[in-house]
């Protein structure tokens, strides 16, 4: 072994170009930070979103639509479902758990029972909400509502 065949060890060197290492390196004299400002110094910090003076993206773009703070959204639950529901279960009484085990509604969600389909059972259902031909088409057949 002599000096001509030593080699940094294996991942110890970055292959990367080293710049502030003189004008022959291509990357001296300004070191890659362009002439004067700001930016060319040492601490420079630039805000998210800055573009040099350029109006940034994000007010560039139009303000599109609103959100109301206090808008109440129902998962709807149609009269064909519990149906289906209360005939492959047998079931007499369905209720927000029941929904829940079955899949139809998660732990947060807040149920309205609306009216696509129909019942042919008498069912007692509890839920948040319902559309009044669901409650309807429920109590004809003698079956009852409960709200939550």
């Amino acid at each position: 072994m002599n000096l001509s065949n030593l080699k940094p060890a294996e991942g110890s060197t970055k292959n990367r170009k080293r710049i502030g290492r003189g004008t022959g390196s291509g990357r001296g004299g300004t070191s890659t930070r362009g002439h004067k400002g700001a930016g060319s110094r040492s601490g420079y910090k630039s805000k998210v979103g800055f573009e040099g003076g350029q109006m940034p993206l994000q007010r560039r773009v139009p303000k599109v639509g609103f959100t109301p703070i206090n808008k109440v959204e129902y998962v709807g639950i149609n009269l064909d479902a519990l149906q289906s529901l209360a005939e492959k279960f047998n079931l007499t009484s369905i209720d927000f758990d029941t929904l829940r085990e079955h899949g139809l509604a998660s732990k947060k969600d807040l149920v309205k029972i609306l009216a696509r389909g129909e019942v042919k059972l008498k069912i007692e259902v509890k839920a948040h909400a319902f559309s009044a031909a669901a409650q309807k088409a429920i109590e004809t057949l003698g079956g009852t509502i409960v709200k939550l």
